[in-house]
């Protein structure tokens, strides 16, 4: 018996319930992100999005409705993988003073792949005539570029905060005085 061949439409549905999948593991993920956070207003970002991203779960669930299909996810091993990612992240950096300015980048990484994943969404719901399918993805994926550049923005403060907490431009530690008050050179005498 030969297959099927998969169309558009089912490229469509799958590409949906994964990121059905996906959106629900990332409010999760901006959940955790925001009891670590250390920065208040990292943590309020975190906080806001992860509301937004609960509405726009509600969102892909009416396009499910539009495409009448059932509003099922799919493992998305994607959105495992960066949301593992960020956990070996807040195990590693802990509290210390890149913390906050990784997690923003954790964070960062998965807007960057709901991003993808709307804009190819709302272009194929176009091209099947689903227009308001395409309306509501359109509404997510604006979200999501706006919560990608208020990160951009705090990440790019976090990152100047931690270099001046102990880190020069090229990543190395500022020398310290030793006790004779001559800074220390990083190599045995």
């Amino acid at each position: 018996m030969v297959a099927k061949q998969k169309t558009l439409r089912d490229a469509f549905y799958e590409t949906l319930k994964d990121v059905y999948y996906a959106e629900r593991q990332s409010v999760r993920a901006l959940k955790k992100a925001a009891k670590s956070a250390q920065h208040e207003e990292l943590r309020q970002a975190f906080e806001t999005h992860a509301e937004e991203s609960a509405t726009q779960v509600e969102r892909i669930q009416q396009v499910f409705d539009i495409i009448g299909k059932p509003a099922r996810g799919k493992t998305c091993e994607a959105m495992q993988g960066l949301t593992s990612e960020m956990e070996e992240d807040l195990e590693d950096f802990g509290d210390g003073p890149a913390a906050d300015a990784v997690l923003a980048a954790s964070a960062q990484a998965l807007e960057h792949y709901e991003i993808a994943r709307y804009g190819t969404l709302k272009t194929w719901a176009l091209q099947l005539g689903h227009e308001d399918a395409a309306r509501l993805l359109d509404e997510t994926l604006q979200e999501e570029k706006k919560a990608d550049q208020l990160l951009t923005g705090l990440a790019e403060r976090l990152n100047a905060e931690g270099v001046e907490d102990g880190e020069s431009a090229s990543g190395t530690s500022r020398s310290q005085p030793s006790k004779s008050g001559s800074p220390k050179s990083g190599k045995a005498a």
